[in-house]
């Protein structure tokens, strides 16, 4: 029996419905770890997981990607993003750190990023610690990522200012931006047929249309590879990934 990973967040949701077995639902950097270690054999994992680690076969045409704003990805501040002094990172994706750090370096920022010790946030009922970003915290910022993004983003649009990693990266290059694929451990048979049943169903809800059609992408085509490619050249550049290039190994 395949044993199947995919990340806990509202995003991922179409592309598992088709799933007829069981998955075991974790954080990003987890199943990144477990899909490394062999504990899994297929999973829906951080995009960097293999620019970091090019081993694995990638489902073609399957992804979560933005061409401009994701809406879940965002930097939640109140001082203009050019006066913040730290932001505090989310560990559990590092897709969306390092999308983070690409995004400062080519804007010309340099604040503090100050790494949180484990990927799940302490929560309130506004889906974020209320004592890592709240009115008043001057020159303080917090990268939120997921499901804890949304709820934020919905409770305090009032009082925040939201620096959406997806647009911003699309003003940049004009490209997707690739946040998550899933990924084959090169031992595992039969890939095809697993891609065939990740397909995702029909969405209602009236939010659930909105984020899905106006905020994500789940194909992984021509142009979604181009910005996978760019941004591991950008990782490269600064440092956060050995070599330059990649190639894909699709199904």
């Amino acid at each position: 029996m395949l044993r199947i990973g995919c990340v806990k967040y509202l995003n991922a949701r179409p592309l598992i419905r088709g799933w007829p077995g069981e998955v075991e639902f974790d954080h990003p950097s987890a199943l990144c770890e477990r899909l490394a270690n062999g504990e899994l054999d297929v999973a829906l994992v951080s995009s960097f997981e293999f620019l970091r680690n090019p081993i694995y076969r990638i489902i073609d045409d399957l992804s979560i990607s933005s061409d401009g704003p994701v809406y879940s990805v965002v930097v939640a501040h109140q001082d203009e993003i050019s006066q913040i002094e730290e932001i505090e990172l989310d560990p559990a994706s590092e897709t969306a750190v390092n999308l983070l750090r690409c995004l400062l370096g080519d804007f010309g920022l340099n604040p503090h990023l100050k790494q949180r010790s484990t990927g799940i946030l302490p929560v309130g009922p506004a889906g974020v610690s209320p004592a890592v970003v709240k009115p008043g915290s001057a020159g303080r910022a917090q990268l939120l990522i997921g499901d804890q993004a949304i709820r934020f983003r919905q409770k305090h649009a009032d009082e925040f200012q939201f620096w959406d990693l997806g647009e911003q990266w699309n003003k940049l290059m004009g490209l997707p931006f690739v946040y998550a694929l899933w990924l084959i451990r090169p031992e595992v048979v039969a890939p095809k047929q697993i891609a065939d049943c990740l397909l995702h169903p029909e969405i209602t809800r009236q939010f659930l249309s909105a984020y899905y059609h106006e905020h994500l992408r789940f194909s992984f085509g021509k142009k979604e590879k181009e910005g996978l490619r760019t941004f591991a050249r950008l990782c490269a550049k600064r440092g956060l990934l050995s070599g330059g290039g990649i190639a894909f190994d699709l199904v």
